[in-house]
């Protein structure tokens, strides 16, 4: 059951919270439709709107720009944000409380689900046609529950990315491989040139997941990918063993990783990055992980775009899933009905409100209807289109399980898979794990 999954999904939310105080009654509510709002229209919309995320810093301030475009076109609507380090722990207590907020961002749709599920989220098929209109199909269904639209994705990220050394791919004389088999034949050659190919923060076991989860979606497909989220085929189902095999390309040559099977167990995922974002002597050519990767070291390197790394999209496996994209993102959802609550909503899917975000960078949009240029580089640019642009987008399979499972034991036994490459042993000790989560 969805519910029962969903209640167990590993703890980590993003939130704001829409309180809307003396907000006028039908007359003041926006039509069903898409388009844009009439000035009128915008001013006949009024009150006061708190909103509390995960968003601090220096996102905080860059969401305070979008909050302000809210204002300048909803001006009768007061807004008033705050940040907090953990926003989903106090909406939990809030609906447990009978007071939720009118509106929340949430780090994945595993809690949306367990909100539809304790009946505390309203529709938002208000927006429907927006929505549709601005996000591929995938990221609306990832939206809908039973049939029922209930949240719309403001920022995403973009996990099927690999981050090079430009230099260090220069001197091999190669160039970013498109497909899996040349990439492993370019690991070879770059070893060949005295470089190891790649570098991994294994001691964080979900970067080892996140490999895997790219790979499965690209030699399983969706569909598989979908049940084997829902634990609908065992983990020792022969598409994640093929999987597994083909990680052991990698895994199997220790002398090919920076560090060593050891030293990459005992090594965190920032200096992972490290190893690669270098001008010069690298000790790795590849980090193998998701667009945030620039920003764990910004400031900590003098490595420069383009000139001394770059990056290409995870390759297609067997002509297969050249295109697609695993990743995550911030959902934003309903608690109460009320027209204030509507107007964030509708303005947060369009893209409008993201071209504030992505004019400031750190920040990467899935509404499709974004104009690229908008963004401050041409490699965020690269990663955030293939975000928005992707058919088929599958969010982060880890952070679909039990979190017992996903949040632990998975990260454990891949972690032994590193060391072991033992396919057999590694699909079996998943299975059990996951069997013991979902029961």
């Amino acid at each position: 059951m969805k519910s029962r999954r969903w209640a167990l999904l590993f703890a980590l939310a993003l939130a704001l919270s829409v309180i809307a105080a003396g907000c006028g009654g039908g007359d003041d509510e926006e039509g069903e439709g898409g388009g844009g709002t009439t000035a009128a229209a915008a001013e006949d919309v009024s009150g006061t709107i708190s909103t509390v995320a995960v968003w601090t810093g220096a996102e905080a301030k860059a969401f305070q720009k979008v909050v302000d475009g809210f204002q300048e076109k909803y001006p009768n609507v007061t807004v008033k944000y705050k940040g907090a380090k953990d926003p989903g722990q106090v909406i939990s207590t809030a609906v447990q409380g009978g007071n939720p907020p009118d509106v929340a961002a949430l780090n994945s749709p595993g809690l949306m689900f367990d909100f539809v599920d304790q009946g505390a989220l309203k529709p938002i098929d208000f927006a429907k046609s927006d929505i549709q209109a601005n996000y591929t199909p995938d990221w609306v269904k990832n939206g809908t529950v039973n049939g029922k639209l209930y949240g719309v994705f403001f920022k995403g990220a973009n996990k099927s990315t690999v981050w090079y050394n430009t230099h260090a791919f220069e001197d091999a004389g190669i160039e970013p491989p498109a497909t899996w088999e040349d990439l492993i034949a370019a690991g070879n050659t770059l070893k060949n040139s005295g470089v190891p190919a790649y570098a991994f923060g294994a001691g964080e076991g979900w970067t080892l997941t996140d490999l895997f989860e790219n790979l499965y979606l690209r030699i399983a497909g969706a569909e598989k990918y979908d049940q084997l989220a829902e634990h609908k085929i065992p983990w020792t189902d022969p598409s994640v063993k093929e999987t597994l095999t083909e990680m052991t390309k990698i895994f199997k040559d220790s002398g090919n990783i920076a560090g060593g099977t050891s030293g990459a167990l005992q090594m965190q995922f920032p200096d992972s990055v490290s190893q690669v974002f270098q001008p010069s002597d690298p000790k790795a050519a590849m980090v193998i992980e998701g667009d945030f990767v620039p920003g764990v070291v910004a400031g900590q390197t003098q490595a420069k775009p383009q000139t001394d790394y770059n990056v290409f999209k995870f390759p297609s496996v067997d002509g297969k899933g050249a295109d697609d994209v695993v990743g995550g993102g911030d959902i934003v959802v309903m608690f109460k009905d009320n027209p204030a609550a509507r107007a964030l909503v509708k303005y947060l899917a369009s893209p409008e409100a993201a071209e504030i975000w992505a004019r400031q960078g750190g920040f990467s949009s899935p509404n499709k209807s974004l104009d690229t240029s908008v963004y401050p580089d041409e490699i965020t640019r690269t990663t955030a289109s293939a975000l928005a642009q992707a058919e088929t987008f599958r969010f982060d399979l880890s952070d679909l399980q039990p979190s017992e499972f996903g949040g632990d034991a998975m990260f454990t036994d891949l972690q032994d898979f590193f060391k072991t490459s033992d396919v057999d042993a590694t699909a079996k000790k998943l299975e059990k794990d996951a069997a013991a989560a979902y029961k």
